[in-house]
């Protein structure tokens, strides 16, 4: 079973509302936001991490916006958080970079969602796979995953 049927049967097992984009392949978020037309403030980086404690964390901030790792240290209430290599960001995740969802991960991981995107009814992310986006009420995605919300993203 793909890695994308398996995030449509979590959404479907979960009773979530979510719509599915196709879009020619792509890696980087403003690719990602071209490609399917949506606008990049609505389309989230979702970036697998890890803190000084071998945790592993999801930072989901918004497709214009950079991540703030020291902010996010401080909402997890550990000393330092880093980026993983796209290659360990697949193995926990489950997913490639560039199609990694909000939800639905192989490892369970603390999320922080940056506040901005509480702005916003629905967002869209990556919809398991590199060719296609996933539209998500930005309430599931807190929910679902009892994520953290926090400012963790700048300019």
């Amino acid at each position: 079973m793909s890695l994308a049927t398996n995030l449509e049967k979590y959404l479907q097992s979960n009773g979530i509302w979510h719509k599915f984009i196709k879009k020619t392949e792509t890696v980087h978020t403003s690719d990602a936001a071209k490609a399917a037309g949506v606008e990049l403030h609505r389309l989230t980086k979702n970036l697998v991490s890890e803190t000084n404690q071998g945790e592993h964390v999801l930072l989901i901030v918004p497709g214009n916006r950079k991540v703030d790792l020291k902010a996010a240290a401080v909402a997890l209430k550990v000393k330092n958080v880093q980026l993983v290599p796209f290659a360990k960001a697949e193995e926990i995740s489950g997913y490639p970079p560039g199609g990694t969802p909000s939800v639905g991960h192989k490892t369970n991981m603390r999320i922080i969602v940056d506040e901005e995107l509480l702005r916003f009814e629905t967002i869209f992310c990556g919809g398991g796979s590199r060719d296609r986006l996933v539209e998500l009420k930005t309430a599931d995605i807190v929910r679902l995953n009892g994520a953290t919300v926090a400012k963790i993203s700048t300019q």
